[in-house]
């Protein structure tokens, strides 16, 4: 189970949850960048399945999540410890960038 679809239904228990870590892109279809970024997002949920909980969320279909962290700009992408959140980078970023957002 790497990457993971995060919807309404799903966000607070998967992203949220005691004692886990979760980087969350919040993205849409029609966006340049975030179509960039998606690639680098696969490659750390496959590199670090298990140990953190890598997910996306698309903004057009869930507005409400991205409403509710103020996601203005795609894409954004939040690090989330014990239901907190604790970083986050705005814009098509290198792949360092992002795990240096889990230390």
């Amino acid at each position: 189970m790497s990457l993971i679809h995060f919807d309404d239904s799903n966000f607070d228990s998967g992203a949220l949850a005691s004692g886990i870590t979760a980087m969350v892109d919040f993205w849409a279809p029609w966006c340049g960048p975030c179509k960039m970024l998606g690639p680098v997002i696969d490659e750390i949920a496959d590199e670090l399945d298990g140990s953190v909980v890598v997910g996306k969320v698309d903004i057009d279909e869930h507005p409400a999540l991205a409403e509710r962290y103020g996601v203005m700009t795609i894409p954004t992408v939040i690090v989330f410890k014990d239901g907190k959140e604790v970083e986050r980078s705005v814009g098509a970023v290198p792949k360092r960038k992002l795990l240096d957002l889990l230390k």
